[in-house]
């Protein structure tokens, strides 16, 4: 269906201030909307992914609207944080306006992957009228327990590692091109960029912070159909299935083998993801009987074992469907934990779990998919051997996992803040160990997230770790492990001191999420990804990208990476733009308080006889009672790189529990 591409338009919010929106307009007259709302720069940062997706939901009779969030990309403002009050009541004057054009009809739905995931679940929290279907991708429904910042209450390194990125991406300018107070606009942003990982960090419980934006606190409250999509190889693998589990309206989840992005453009087995979308939104945009409600409530991908590698690499398994979700296919098993395996009755005695400090080397990059490559878990094994390890015997038959399996204990600890690492590992019969899944809990808080309490040594407790979501087919012969660490770098910021956890194993008990094996239903599959239009331009610079392990002479374990994301020419306006990060995490293995992590960003902006260009600097270090962060900008202006503002800023963070 032909559509016309109108590059920016205004959004002007009651208060006066303009968010920029690019459209695309079929030509049918009023028709349903799709709006994406983000702040990574419609212009240039999502411009790529935009032509891929909402090119083909223009052709198929859908207008859409890429908005960029105030204070970022093109659009007036201030940015504040992440899903504030002013980002969803300026995403629900933007669902109002979209509504009130001539070339909608009324009816809008929300698509997202990561940030636009989650602000599409948060607007339909608040029941905008016109907002009728969400398809939500990498989400969360819990923003403390489920994000990038805290995991069981432990600190994630991505705090701060995204929490730079963030810094990097907010210093940005407009393009001169569509504001004429560009460069006004741009040293304001500069000046007053907020100092998030600090602000993160000092919200350490589940408070009022971050109970603002997720939906889990009233799922009621949600109205709208919901698709929610993400992939085992994501950060973000457990929205789909709570979703599906609590809402009251019609609800659908999918998980497939995909990384941190869009399933067509995954390099993980790419999938049809626009006849999934455009199925949906047929269905609640434009009222067609295409049967979405009645497709299964849960398809998932069971993965297998596959020799797992830290780059991108084919997945192994196979599509399967459960037509409720919960599925009453799906039973739980109770496993006893005994001195190096399991047992059918409660065991005797203890286990103390103690681990260096490198644990998690083969973990991989906490949300794969935002790196190049280089970024997946890989063979678990040297892990395992640093860790407590819990072995099935070699199975006797297949045995098949769906859902979040339970570690049930006992323990007591040497230290008055510790934390507890669960994995459970797939072992091949020649070794070759594959992650399941994990999770990591800040014993502190094995009572409450909200009010964590200093541990007393000696004094036994109960706890809990409930492991994020899995799909797994364990083949005859395999071995199921349990890996029982106290750190899991760089993924978790280690906690303050090296600490003994002692499993009281009488009270110790995995409980497996099990599926029948003989079980099927129609999984009705995504089918491989169809033709989609691809942004046509001149590549100046080839994206590449590095990773590298090293050992320093004083025992320092140091990875090293580096993404240059290259350079590119946009064809629809001239904008060229480059930009390239770099990371470093070190740590002794002996030392916990010699965590160290680094990162430094670059973006440049050229057209004609405009340039500019940023780099930012970001670490974070710490000892046993503070965290340390730093962070500094440099901008510059014209081909002769002249100095428009360096800044540096600090902020020491007390631990408390952490």
């Amino acid at each position: 269906m032909p559509f016309e591409t109108i590059e920016n338009t205004w959004i002007t919010l009651p208060d006066g201030r303009r968010l920029a929106a690019r459209l695309w307009l079929p030509d049918t007259g009023p028709a349903a909307a799709i709006l994406e709302y983000l702040p990574y720069r419609k212009r240039d940062g999502t411009a790529p992914r935009d032509e891929t997706t909402h090119t083909t939901f223009a052709e198929a009779g859908y207008v859409c609207i890429r908005v960029d969030i105030a204070g970022t990309g093109d659009s007036e403002g201030q940015f504040d944080d992440e899903y504030s009050e002013q980002e969803l009541h300026d995403g629900e004057e933007v669902i109002a306006w979209i509504a009130a054009q001539d070339w909608c009809d009324g009816h809008i739905g929300m698509i997202g992957i990561s940030w636009g995931g989650f602000n599409g679940l948060q607007l339909a929290f608040r029941q905008p009228p016109a907002l009728k279907a969400v398809v939500s991708v990498a989400s969360t429904v819990d923003r403390y327990s489920d994000d990038i910042h805290f995991m069981g209450g432990c600190l994630l390194s991505d705090n701060m590692n995204w929490g730079g990125q963030m810094f990097a991406y907010l210093t940005r300018p407009a393009d001169p091109d569509l504001r004429a107070d560009w460069r006004e606009d741009w040293l304001t942003r500069l000046q007053s960029v907020p100092f998030s990982a600090a602000d993160w960090l000092r919200h350490q419980t589940r408070d009022a912070f971050w109970k603002h934006g997720s939906v889990c606190e009233d799922w009621s409250a949600i109205q709208t159909p919901v698709l929610a999509i993400t992939g085992w190889a994501d950060a973000y693998v457990n929205a789909p299935t709570a979703l599906a589990a609590n809402l009251a309206v019609p609800t659908k989840a999918v998980i497939g083998p995909w990384e941190h992005r869009y399933p067509h453009i995954s390099k993980l087995d790419p999938a049809d993801f626009h006849s999934e979308v455009i199925g949906w939104f047929d269905r609640w945009l434009k009222g067609q009987e295409n049967g979405a409600e009645d497709l299964p409530a849960y398809r998932t991908y069971m993965q297998e074992h596959f020799n797992p590698t830290a780059h991108n690499s084919a997945r192994q398994g196979r599509w399967i469907a459960e037509t409720t979700w919960p599925s009453p296919h799906v039973s739980e098993q109770a496993w006893h934990l005994a001195q190096g395996g399991f047992s059918r009755e409660p065991a005797t005695g203890t286990v103390a779990v103690t681990s260096p400090s490198h644990v998690g080397r083969e973990g991989g990059y906490f949300c794969a998919g935002m790196r190049i490559d280089n970024e997946l878990a890989g063979d678990q094994a040297r892990d395992d051997a640093l860790s407590v390890c819990f072995d099935s015997a070699p199975l006797q038959a297949p045995l098949e996992l769906l859902g979040r399996a339970k570690l049930k204990f006992r323990f007591s600890v040497d230290r008055p803040v510790a934390q507890l690492v669960a994995r459970l590992c797939d072992v091949s019969p020649v070794g070759v160990s594959q992650r399941i899944s994990y999770r990591p809990l800040n014993l502190c808080h094995y009572r409450s997230h909200e009010t964590p309490e200093s541990l007393r040594p000696g004094e036994i407790y109960e706890a809990e770790i409930v492991l994020n979501e899995c799909a797994h087919y364990l083949r005859e012969g395999h071995v199921l492990r349990l890996a029982l660490s106290t750190s899991y770098w760089p993924i978790v910021w280690p906690a303050p001191h090296s600490a003994e956890v002692t499993m009281h194993l009488q009270d110790c008990t995995l409980h497996l999420p099990v599926r029948e094996v003989t079980h099927e239903v129609q999984a009705s599959e995504p089918g491989p990804a169809q033709n989609y239009p691809v942004l046509a331009g001149e590549q100046l610079r080839p994206p590449s990208a590095q990773s590298e392990r090293t050992v320093t002479k004083n025992g320092q374990v140091v990875l090293e990476t580096f993404d240059d994301y290259g350079k590119s020419r946009d064809p629809y306006h001239d904008l060229i733009v480059g930009s390239d990060v770099r990371m470093r995490y070190c740590i002794h293995p002996d030392d916990p308080t010699t965590a160290h992590f680094e990162t430094a960003w670059s973006f440049s902006f050229e057209r004609e006889d405009w340039q500019v260009a940023i780099s930012t600097e970001c670490r974070m270090t710490c000892d046993a009672q503070n965290f340390y962060l730093y962070r500094k900008l440099r901008a510059t202006e014209g081909a002769d790189e002249i100095e428009v503002l360096t800044k540096e800023w600090s902020e020491t963070v007390p631990r408390g529990l952490l």
